[in-house]
């Protein structure tokens, strides 16, 4: 595995990486509170893992509106900022390169965390689904989300807004560069989608108008801090959530294009990791990289195999893990060297917690000295 596609150098934008097992954002919920400030456990959890060729941070919310989740962390206040500083930090003296996922929720999201209890979406459409909140008991649950109302006109222009402060508020914390997430139901990908959008004005309608949300936040956060510190996250199979809509993957496309014509550092492709997952087919494939000239990064059920392969073949160029990442710190060395992988430990570990299932797993050559 050593002379593999993987580990090869590459550049993305403004970086170099010096191989292709990319972490894949995870929300794994441990900020301290109130205020959902990144911590030094955060930043050792990060640091463990720096090895990655580029870690793409758990999703951070740009602002209290965006916020779907109890304790996942902010990027809008000076106290999370100054808490990502530690995580930058440590990544940084760790010889990683990091990249922070920008997020909004709109409808995935629950009322105890909007003062009129609604959250909100490009229109009042229920997303037949749950967030993680944590009660006043101290423990968390699934619950559904409320139907969402929808975004006057005015205020869509205030989130890009927040889009293009949080992006800046990234590279004040240290980051490499930033991810917009695009997919997997979230605010952008709503707007993308006819199942979820039904608006009347320019945001809604035609492939075109459906994009136009999309490009704006993208181009107001290239004009602060580069396009060649810009990647985003889209799913074009992914479907639950209310997400179904036969043009996606046109609209997608759609965006590519004009991304290449901006000149965006990548594009993520977040695709299911569940045993049944919707198969990408090769056409897809073929058609994006037609469509998009950087860097195209894909996260699902992969193996480092089947992600070498895919490489190879020309049609991705970095390969990101998730759930192999939480138990083995140390992925591209157990992946060069043909070591056995760990598994999580427990999935009552993922969301919230201390160091149990975050920081505890250990690096192969350590547990085997």
């Amino acid at each position: 595995m050593k002379t593999s596609a993987l580990f090869t150098s590459h550049k993305i934008g403004s970086i170099s990486i010096t191989n292709r097992v990319l972490m894949a954002p995870m929300t794994r919920s441990r900020t301290a509170q109130p205020g959902d400030i990144p911590t030094e456990l955060m930043a050792d959890y990060y640091a463990q893992r720096a090895s990655a060729g580029l870690i793409i941070s758990e999703a951070t919310q740009i602002s209290a509106q965006g916020k779907g989740y109890s304790f996942t962390p902010g990027i809008y206040t000076k106290e999370q900022i100054f808490g990502w500083q530690k995580v930058t930090r440590k990544v940084h003296a760790a010889q990683g390169k990091i990249f922070s996922q920008l997020w909004h929720v709109g409808r995935m999201s629950h009322a105890v965390f909007h003062e009129d209890g609604l959250p909100v979406a490009p229109s009042a459409i229920a997303p037949d689904a749950q967030v993680w909140i944590v009660g006043e008991d101290g423990e968390g649950r699934m619950l559904d989300c409320p139907t969402p109302r929808e975004l006057k006109h005015a205020e869509i222009k205030s989130i890009v807004e927040d889009y293009q402060q949080a992006a800046k508020n990234a590279m004040l914390a240290g980051f490499d560069g930033i991810e917009i997430h695009g997919g997997n139901g979230y605010l952008i990908d709503q707007f993308l989608r006819r199942s979820s959008n039904h608006r009347d004005d320019e945001f809604g309608g035609s492939i075109d108008n459906r994009i136009r949300f999309a490009m704006d936040v993208i181009e107001a956060v290239c004009t602060a801090i580069g396009a060649d510190k810009v990647g985003i996250r889209l799913a074009p199979f992914i479907t639950q959530r209310g997400m179904q809509d036969e043009e996606t993957t046109d609209a997608i496309l759609a965006v590519a294009r004009q991304l290449k014509q901006l000149g965006v550092a990548y594009i993520h492709l977040s695709e299911a990791d569940w045993d049944d997952a919707p198969v990408v087919p090769d056409r897809f494939r073929h058609d994006l990289r037609a469509a998009f000239d950087g860097t195209i990064i894909v996260a699902g059920n992969y193996t480092a195999e089947s992600g070498a392969k895919l490489i190879e073949k020309g049609l991705a160029d970095g390969i990101a893990f998730g759930r192999k990442f939480i138990a083995n710190p140390d992925l591209p060395e157990r992946f060069a060297n043909h070591w056995p992988l760990d598994d999580i430990s427990g999935a009552s570990t993922l969301f919230g917690g201390d160091e149990k299932g975050y920081t505890d797993y250990t690096n192969y050559t350590a547990a085997n000295m």
